[in-house]
Order: structure tokens, then sequence, then C-alpha cells
């Protein structure tokens, strides 16, 4: 059963686990389980995806319950309404707070985006954070005689695809479990040494305008067994 986080005559939200698909896929033709009917099936009524969370990410996301409702949010979240906040844990020590403005290339899937245009400039793409605790481990990761790491909370201004993993390698911190953009060595140590084998990377907070009230709706997801034992161990916190 889905953890549900918020539920009203017009909205619900849960809380995704890593690894759950959002919908059907071309690219993991080989899954069959999708948030969207699993919280169809849980809750006896069709729901209407407002946007997206990747594969590998857990945490807050929300299904309008109308087709009107539905155009309500995604147009608050092309305006820019909605605030999303993330926790990550990634590679090193960051910087206690800063804004990473780098323009994004759009990724496109060879399978699914075959018939876009290949030529597209990069697009905006702006992220926020801020370190909330440091951590050194007196283990040889790579190079170094120890491995640091940082637990960030961040805020996407921009929803570039990947964008908050993309952002991270860019500044040469990536996400810790981030097979695609990330650093392989601490991939395997945090397998290996924690029994981690998810990203670590998570949608706490999701802020928005209740589409009916107009009250502004806060909806926050609990960290799963995994990511919370991964802070516990390492995070003096």
């Amino acid at each position: 059963m889905l953890e549900i986080l918020y539920r009203d005559d017009y909205l619900v939200a849960i809380n995704k686990p890593s690894g759950l698909l959002v919908h059907r896929s071309l690219i993991d033709r080989h899954e069959t389980e999708f948030a969207i009917q699993q919280t169809r099936d849980q809750i006896g009524q069709y729901v209407y995806p407002v946007h997206r969370l990747d594969k590998p990410t857990s945490g807050v996301l929300l299904f309008a319950l109308t087709a009107d409702i539905a155009r309500n949010i995604m147009q608050q979240f092309r305006e820019k309404q909605v605030q999303k906040r993330y926790l990550a844990v990634v590679r090193g020590y960051t910087q206690a707070c800063d804004k990473i403005d780098y323009a994004l290339k759009e990724q496109l899937d060879k399978m699914t985006d075959s018939k876009a245009r290949q030529d597209k400039e990069a697009q905006d793409a702006v992220t926020h954070y801020t370190c909330k605790a440091m951590a050194e481990l007196p283990f040889a990761v790579g190079r170094y005689d120890s491995a640091r790491y940082s637990l960030l909370s961040l805020t996407p201004e921009t929803g570039r695809k990947h964008q908050i993993r993309r952002h991270m390698k860019h500044i040469f911190h990536p996400i810790v479990g981030d097979t695609s953009h990330g650093d392989g060595k601490h991939n395997i140590f945090f397998r290996e040494h924690f029994n981690c084998h998810r990203l670590l990377l998570h949608a706490d907070r999701l802020c928005l305008t209740h589409p009916v009230s107009k009250y502004r709706l806060i909806i926050r997801a609990p960290l799963d067994d995994d990511f919370q034992v991964i802070i516990d161990e390492i995070f003096d916190i």
C-alpha cells in the first residue's frame, strides 16, 4: 500500500517509493507496477498526473482527481507558483549555500524522442541548495584516504529533466546512488558498506495553492527507512 500524504475531493498525494515509475514507459517495458495505477486502485478513483518524479527518486507525488483540477495545477507549475524541495546526499563538502545557474540541453531518449528536434538550444535551469550537514568517513574511496559527504536541501527554480542530478554533477558533487550522473566508486561503496541500493534523492516537500480553497497547501513526505538509516549512520544531526 502506498503512503497517502494528503487527500480531499480534488487532490491526492502519495509518498512515491524509490524505484517505482510514475506511469508506463517504453524505456522500462519490463515494469508492471506504476504509481498512477497503484494510487487509482488504492483509492478507487481515476487520477490525473500533474508533475513527475524520476523512477529512482522518492517523495511527494501529487495527482488531481478531475481534468479541470489537473489543468489548474499544471498551470501553477508552468507559472512557477509551485515550490518543490528535495533532500540529497552528495559526494564531497559543498558550500554552505549556493545558486546553480547552468542551462541544460534537453535530454532526448533515442526510443521515445526519435522525432524531436536534436538541435534545440540549452534551456535555462536554476537550482538553489543549502547544506544541512557534512560528514567524513575513514574509508578510502577512490584516490583519497577518507570519504566526505554533504546532506543538502535543494529547491529547483525550473523543472528540467534530471535537473538536480545534472546540476550536482556539474558542480562536481554528484548525488550518491546516481548511476547516470554519479560517481561509480561511491555508489559501490554505499552498496557494499551500507547496503544502500537507491538514489539518495527525496522530494520531501511540495507547496502550492489549493485550486478550490485557494489556501496555501504544504505537503511533506517522510524519508523511507533506507534513506533515514543513511542519515542516522553518517550525519551527526
